[in-house]
């Protein structure tokens, strides 16, 4: 699938880099095929040495010899680097955006006509390979580049196909995610530390819970409310648990954040 391609990144923050570490251990991609443009002279050089992959010293030079190109850049940079790119892009590349709140018709608007483009709303723990990203296709990608742009963020997690009008929706869910869940975890533990356990204790103990308790709802196939009936014993100590969390309305407050975080990436969509 990738034998001919190169892809070259404009920008190599942390999700650039997650994606190549990804790409490189996964064994899609030699590190020659990999081409990278960074305003930051360090931050391209460190790319270098710790991967092997090949520096671009601009915009034109990486997208003349790429077959894919990743867009890894912040949105309100976006519309200088794509109109600096509309004018190397005449051998039709895919071009592959992960920035955040970018619709699809703003990032083909100052594009050639036709060209293939991909919208993506990758999270933060593609950072360790464990990512959950959702794309969206543009009108002019066929079948085999979505295939394709798939298997590149499957190397870091997993990776859905989703219509445009979700990436809103999958932004405030997965996208911000992490956040939520950050928090709860921090919650977690000090709870533990607040009833007397020691705080590494009560961080290892939290995490191996949440680890397993995802691990038991992805191997079981089990709805999760079927899951927590299992630990939940009449009369005993998660029930009364659950009956706090469910007066202080937990279930309904995080329905709210993402809902919120939703409107959120529309508000800033509208705004591109």
């Amino acid at each position: 699938m990738f034998e001919q391609a190169r892809v070259g990144f404009i920008g190599g923050g942390n999700m650039g880099e997650a994606l190549i570490k990804g790409l490189i251990a996964a064994d899609l991609l030699k590190p020659q095929q990999i081409n990278v443009f960074e305003v930051i002279p360090a931050r391209l050089e460190y790319l270098d040495v710790t991967y092997g992959i090949c520096q671009s010293s601009s915009i034109a030079d990486l997208a003349s010899a790429a077959t894919i190109i990743v867009l890894a850049v912040k949105p309100q940079t976006m519309p200088a680097v794509l109109t600096e790119l509309r004018s190397h892009l005449s051998h039709s590349p895919l071009v592959i955006s992960i920035a955040a709140g970018v619709p699809l018709s703003a990032l083909a608007k100052p594009l050639p006509e036709g060209l293939p483009v991909i919208r993506v709303m990758p999270n933060t723990p593609a950072l360790v390979q464990e990512g959950a990203s959702a794309l969206a296709r543009g009108p002019h990608v066929s079948d085999e580049q979505m295939q394709q742009a798939l298997a590149l963020f499957r190397a870091v997690g997993k990776a859905v196909e989703v219509d445009d009008k979700l990436m809103d929706t999958v932004t405030g869910l997965s996208g911000s995610g992490p956040g939520y869940i950050l928090l709860l975890l921090e919650s977690f533990i000090d709870a533990g530390v607040l009833m007397g356990l020691p705080r590494p204790i009560a961080r290892e103990l939290v995490l191996q819970t949440v680890a397993g308790t995802v691990k038991m709802v992805q191997e079981t196939g089990k709805h999760p409310a079927e899951l927590k009936d299992l630990v939940t014993s009449p009369g005993g100590t998660t029930i009364r648990g659950l009956t706090i969390l469910e007066e202080q309305g937990v279930r309904g407050a995080i329905m709210r954040a993402i809902e919120a975080a939703t409107l959120r990436s529309r508000e800033l969509g509208k705004g591109s």
